[in-house]
């Protein structure tokens, strides 16, 4: 297989203009053109030399937007370094697959369809992130369309398509330049410039029609800036009761502010409301008196236990603690893998033995939501707002604001925190919902149902964020009808690939006629 060292350098400028659009680079109008070198060389080479190229641009992209993948097991897993690099390269050489595979693909349809491909294009990538998104565990950390967060005209389209439609509009126009570049016509790119112009303006006016305020109520998020060093039974009873009055003192702060719900974050505070253990009950009766005198209603994260016969189940839950002493909680359903469980244990019992960091975590199995006074909401925590149908889920269900809470302090302060947070953006401009976020070493913020951030913090600063939050009940196109476009991208791009592939079938069989005459 032939390759050119010019080729090799715009695919890997691709990849890596590509993740420069995502935070904390956030160069997010890259993405709107990275693409286009990719496409330029791929569209020039048969499918097995595509696939090449498309792999080495995805390991660019990978590469620099996990980088801080190896960090999280050697720091707080006590695996060696070079076992968590190794983990890192084997992560990133799997998730370039995806990159690959969509470059093979494309080129494929190309040989049968050279004109047609550029509209396929964007229907193919969509496919691709939805299978991300889905196969095995799922791991949509990087779609394209997150990129965008900052672009706050352009993202309003995902209350219609999600974030598979940003995607899609960003794809389309790079492959519609590349056409018209190839077929020397101005027409194609500059009918996706109309359209991208469109969508912009059409947010626009999204962007000035400003949520209600009616039957709005006062928030506050807590972050309390708790080290992720921290290992809850080497700790003694003296620290853990000095961080919970840290949270208690920064909820009274914000109670005086007029806060009536008030958030905590996701393992800020051992808790467990289920343990019989006296330092867990002394906790829950402080947190009753303090509902019941203030009078607000608070969310917290708690590890909650239960029973199957001898065996005891644990639970990473969304605690719901009202002024009347009635408790709600939700059970986190999709875990972080090798973080809370081990997935495919036969296959990845090695890796359990080998550090302390691997939960053995119970999921949840339903979008259980909570209530503030009248109004229901939904608590999905950390990993879980990075799947766009898991969240709108909660809202489908009735949920009127979501509160999400997490714990980043695994991330230090690199560009993990910022991409996490990038994400919660997306799933508010989703559903058009309010969305708490309550982070335990940050970002904790408050952002509305335009993706408009009202208030952020800090990364490791103890702090609280109070707001005014508008609960609503419309429903979104994207929540009514979920993933319709990944849907209709997959059948798009299955039927071209069918035809491309009948189509090769038919001139070879001409030819092997031909041949025998």
């Amino acid at each position: 297989m032939r390759t050119r060292a010019s080729h090799i350098a715009l695919v890997l400028l691709s990849g890596t203009t590509t993740a420069l659009s995502f935070p904390k680079f956030n160069l997010w109008v890259l993405a709107w053109v990275s693409l286009i070198p990719l496409f330029y060389v791929i569209l020039k080479h048969r499918p097995k030399q595509a696939f090449f190229y498309g792999f080495l641009a995805g390991l660019a992209f990978n590469v620099l937007l996990i980088y801080w993948i190896p960090a999280v097991p050697a720091h707080y897993g006590n695996l060696s370094l070079p076992f968590s690099f190794l983990i890192y390269i084997v992560f990133v050489l799997f998730l370039a697959l995806f990159w690959g595979l969509f470059c093979l693909f494309l080129s494929f349809i190309s040989l049968s369809f050279p004109k047609s491909v550029f509209l396929v294009a964007p229907f193919l990538w969509v496919s691709s992130e939805y299978v991300l998104t889905h196969l095995f565990t799922g791991f949509p950390w990087g779609l394209l369309g997150a990129s965008q967060f900052k672009n706050l005209m352009y993202i309003q389209i995902a209350s219609a398509t999600g974030i598979y439609g940003l995607s899609f509009f960003l794809v389309l126009f790079q492959s519609m330049s590349v056409f018209s570049l190839k077929h020397r016509k101005k027409w194609p790119v500059f009918t996706a410039l109309g359209l991208i112009f469109l969508l912009h303006g059409l947010g626009l006016l999204s962007l000035r029609q400003m949520p209600s305020k009616e039957s709005s109520f006062t928030a506050s998020v807590i972050q309390g800036n708790v080290s992720s060093d921290i290992y809850w039974d080497q700790v003694t009873t003296q620290e853990i009761k000095n961080l919970f009055e840290r949270h208690l003192d920064l909820s009274q702060r914000a109670y005086r502010d007029g806060a009536q719900l008030i958030i905590w974050p996701e393992f800020s505070v051992t808790l467990c409301f289920s343990c019989p253990q006296a330092l867990y009950q002394e906790f829950k009766q402080r947190l009753f008196r303090f509902v019941q005198e203030t009078g607000c209603t608070l969310l917290i994260g708690t590890n909650e236990i239960a029973f199957r016969g001898e065996k005891v189940l644990y639970y990473n839950t969304a605690l719901c603690l009202s002024p009347d002493l009635s408790i709600s909680q939700y059970y986190k359903m999709h875990l972080v893998p090798f973080g809370e469980y081990t997935p495919y244990k036969k296959i990845f019992a090695f890796i359990q033995s080998m550090t302390h960091a691997i939960g053995d975590i119970t999921p949840g199995k339903e979008h259980t939501l909570h209530k503030f006074e009248s109004y229901p909401f939904g608590s999905p925590i950390c990993y879980e707002i990075i799947f766009p149908d898991l969240v709108r889920r909660f809202v489908k269900k009735g949920a009127q604001f979501l509160a999400a809470i997490t714990n980043d302090g695994w991330y230090g302060n690199s560009s993990a925190p910022y991409q996490h947070f990038s994400m919660a953006v997306i799933r508010a401009v989703e559903n058009r919902r309010y969305l708490l976020r309550a982070a335990t070493t940050g970002i904790s913020g408050i952002i509305d149902p335009c993706g408009r951030i009202i208030s952020h913090s800090k990364m490791m600063t103890v702090t609280h964020l109070t707001a005014d939050v508008s609960p609503s009940m419309k429903q979104t196109i994207y929540t009514r009808y979920g993933d319709i476009l990944a849907f209709l991208s997959l059948t798009f791009s299955g039927a071209f690939l069918i035809l491309a592939m009948t189509k090769r079938i038919h001139a070879k069989q001409k030819a092997h006629k031909r041949d025998r005459l």
